[in-house]
């Protein structure tokens, strides 16, 4: 029954995830990028936010995928899906600062 909860939240998580996901893909709502959120009011103005979008639409799809398999791994007491989950969680890390380093060189080009 323990389990059934915890997949239970895990999957909600998931699901919230993939919301934002598709949000930041459309390029609705608020971004949540720390570049946007630390930025003056005048540089809001002035940013293409474009691939700030992007950037974030990734991460929190990578996110989800992270919570899915990890809400898999305990409902099926499928305990390898966990590697995979890291595994993910370290692509996630390389995209966001390998990408935040492509964004800024091209903001300065």
């Amino acid at each position: 029954m323990k389990e059934i909860i915890i997949a239970s939240i895990l999957f909600a998580v998931s699901v919230f995830l993939f919301f934002m996901s598709v949000r930041s893909f459309m390029e609705k709502g608020f971004l949540f990028n720390n570049a946007y959120i630390y930025a003056s009011k005048q540089e809001r103005e002035k940013m293409n936010k474009k691939p700030y979008y992007r950037q974030s639409a990734i991460v929190f799809l990578l996110l989800g995928i992270v919570f899915l398999l990890l809400a898999l791994a305990v409902l099926l007491e499928v305990y390898w899906i966990y590697f995979v989950g890291v595994s993910v969680v370290i692509i996630t890390l390389i995209y966001a600062i390998v990408s935040s380093i492509t964004i800024e060189k091209n903001k300065k080009q």
